[in-house]
């Protein structure tokens, strides 16, 4: 009976091991074709990062600096430091009214009849697919001071008109408005997917302790979604620090750094001042930023499941 017993655990064992080797050697080439795809532009980064990059006849001229382009960077620069401060209101500002909004379209829909759900969610979806360019030309043309619809409503009401695009106290809240209108709908999917995802019996039970559809959202419904609420927030902060299409589209960064954002700093500093080494030391310390705070949400993310567990 023990030889029997024992020789099953090592059948197990042997089991085992073969089915480690069997992952390693599907999954070993696709994860190394993965670290060489995403590592090498990295080193790359941080080579070219090091170096003043002039271009003579064609040919690249590479003048070693060691640190200086760093050192340049926290020392002299203001146009990418306004850019970060930017950014990070843009993507707090634009993510929070993203998740209320598409939290209540995605309520709204699961709350409808089938054919309110058909036509809410076509509507809903609409901006998500506009190409960029097209959304950029459109609400370059609805801003527009002179002649633009905005700026129509606001006469037909008595109001004066407004410089959507080229005043600095209201360039970056435009953009952002036309952020959260594009974006919002990716949102409100992933918020409706956690909705349907929801156990209904759980929520049929924890009906009967609740009055009106209020105290069922906060007491009920909110708890249960956060964990898609906070990995969709995290997604479209990661997201909202890469901006750039509205940004190139609307106002290019102006008037001054009132629009200024990381990603077009990079962008200016690469293409238009042709300077490789300082915009490779500027998406260095991107780079590393925003993947700290990925890990730190991520070391949130996880402490709040194990209190909650």
């Amino acid at each position: 009976m023990a030889r029997a017993q024992t020789g099953a655990q090592a059948g197990a064992g042997r089991g085992r091991a073969a089915d480690r080797r069997w992952l390693w050697l599907s999954l070993g080439p696709v994860a190394a074709f993965f670290v060489l795809l995403s590592g090498f532009p990295v080193l790359n980064l941080l080579g070219l990062s090091l170096f003043d990059v002039k271009w003579s006849e064609g040919a690249a001229q590479f003048h070693y600096l060691g640190l200086d382009n760093y050192r340049r960077l926290f020392t002299q620069e203001t146009v990418y430091w306004a850019g970060v401060r930017n950014t990070v209101i843009f993507a707090v500002t634009v993510v929070v009214c993203q998740i209320v909004l598409g939290f209540a379209m995605a309520l709204a829909v699961n709350r409808a009849g089938t054919a309110g759900r058909t036509v809410l969610t076509g509507i809903f979806l609409l901006p998500i697919v506009i190409p960029p360019i097209v959304i950029g030309t459109m609400w370059r043309l609805i801003l527009g001071r002179e002649f633009g619809l905005a700026n129509a409503v606001l006469s037909a009401l008595g109001l004066p008109a407004v410089d959507w695009l080229g005043n600095p106290d209201v360039a970056l809240a435009a953009v952002m408005f036309v952020d959260v209108w594009h974006w919002t709908p990716f949102v409100f999917l992933l918020m409706l997917a956690g909705l349907e995802a929801l156990d209904g019996e759980v929520l049929e039970a924890a009906r009967m302790d609740v009055r009106g559809l209020w105290q069922e959202v906060r007491h009920i419904i909110l708890p249960l979604m956060m964990p898609t609420i906070a990995i969709t927030a995290l997604f479209r902060i990661i997201l909202s620090f890469k901006v750039f299409d509205e940004v190139y589209l609307l106002t290019s960064g102006g008037p001054g750094t009132s629009t200024e954002v990381i990603n077009f700093s990079i962008y200016r500093t690469f293409f238009r001042q042709d300077q490789v080494g300082y915009g490779s030391a500027m998406s260095v310390v991107t780079l590393f930023a925003v993947a700290l705070l990925v890990i730190l949400a991520r070391g949130l993310l996880a402490r709040r499941r194990r209190d909650a567990a």
